[in-house]
């Protein structure tokens, strides 16, 4: 059973990768080589190429992306080499494929639009890479490679490369392109990090209440979710009190309060949100005894 799980996660992983890297070629076909707009990357580096050295776009990212893969097998080893390989093929091949299909389409004209999906095709392509727990290659392995020799930090080298990217396209992109290349960056790095966090967010409770115990089981029966009660002193009086920890999914959180005003309309709840949850009930299936 365990075989057949550990296959089929295998096989919608391969299948995301594969999505992930068609999205993203995709969305440099249609919104952002049309425009002539700027980004950073493996992409940045081939658009920099094909100004200045007329090289293929397609066949530029294929070369680079084999050479970085073959360095980031060699120093990071072959299971890092072995999530990146789709990725390496893939993102190429799909983009000299819709390139011929689609020759010179352009579904608009207005660099705005262009900018704003590009952002949003190329934030969300490469959060359905990162979730499926791959890389997209190319770029991605440089910083990780000078985190491994010198122990530079990851985020730091990554915005130095990009920074260099960009101003690779600065020298022959008017200033008004520059602006829209920015605002491309700023997108989907927003579109990114919200699509790695959707579906992981919960919400945590904390209840001080003269009723701790009632609450508890509320919580346990009516809710469905684990419970912590953390031993506290009130300021004020230096009374003995309970907390009532426990994190819920973000829907649970209406129907929780409405049980906890019921219970005691006069407890002190403190809601916030989390950006992710792992153990028994949440990334664990439950377990009752």
């Amino acid at each position: 059973m365990n075989k057949v799980h550990n296959m089929r996660q295998a096989l919608c992983s391969f299948l995301l990768v594969i999505l992930g890297n068609v999205l993203y070629a995709l969305t440099v076909k249609v919104f952002l080589l049309p425009a002539g707009l700027m980004t950073g990357g493996t992409t940045g580096i081939a658009l920099s190429m094909n100004h200045y050295f007329g090289m293929p776009i397609s066949a530029f990212v294929l070369v680079f992306n084999v050479v970085m893969l073959i360095a980031g097998y060699l120093i990071l080893g072959k299971q890092f080499a072995l999530t990146t390989v789709i990725s390496t093929f893939v993102y190429p091949v799909a983009l000299e494929f819709f390139n011929q299909v689609l020759g010179e389409l352009a579904l608009t004209s207005d660099l705005m639009l262009n900018a704003l999906f590009s952002g949003l095709g190329i934030g969300l392509s490469l959060g359905i890479v990162i979730r499926a727990g791959a890389s997209t290659g190319g770029m991605d392995i440089p910083p990780l490679v000078l985190n491994k020799l010198f122990r530079i930090p990851v985020s730091v080298s990554l915005y130095a490369f990009d920074f260099c990217i960009l101003i690779l396209q600065a020298f022959y992109n008017p200033p008004e392109r520059v602006l829209y290349g920015v605002l491309l960056i700023l997108v989907y790095t927003v579109v990114l990090d919200k699509l790695m966090l959707m579906g992981t967010t919960k919400t945590e409770v904390k209840v001080v209440s003269q009723k701790s115990n009632q609450i508890r089981e509320a919580i346990l029966h009516e809710i469905d979710r684990g419970v912590t009660l953390l031993s506290g002193e009130s300021g004020y009086l230096h009374n003995d009190t309970q907390m009532v920890f426990s994190v819920i999914s973000n829907r649970e959180l209406p129907r929780l309060e409405k049980v906890i005003r019921h219970i005691d309309p006069e407890s002190f709840m403190v809601i916030n949100r989390v950006s992710e949850v792992r153990g028994r009930g949440f990334s664990m299936s439950k377990k009752y005894k």
